[in-house]
């Protein structure tokens, strides 16, 4: 299954600080698989996770040790996500 976590900043300056270590936690959990995409929003007010996983807790388990979020940089917002298989016809 596909998660979405919507990760808005909170705190600027923290996230500045941990950000290195957020694209190598990503990096790392797309070369096991476990990141489908991500990426910052364009107005740099925060980013967005799809993570695969097996279930909602396993999303929340990797979503909550990204650095930004455990850290206390960004808030986590995390939903099961099902897109559409297109084109429909």
């Amino acid at each position: 299954m596909l998660y979405v976590a919507f990760l808005p900043i909170i705190n600027q300056e923290l996230n500045a600080k941990v950000r290195p270590a957020h694209l190598e936690y990503l990096n790392d959990l797309y070369k096991q698989d476990k990141v489908f995409m991500a990426g910052p929003f364009t107005d740099k007010e925060g980013g967005l996770v799809i993570y695969k996983a097996s279930s909602l807790e396993e999303a929340r388990k990797l979503a909550e040790a990204d650095p930004v979020v455990a850290e206390g940089a960004r808030t986590l917002e995390l939903r099961e996500w099902s897109p559409l298989e297109l084109p429909l016809t």
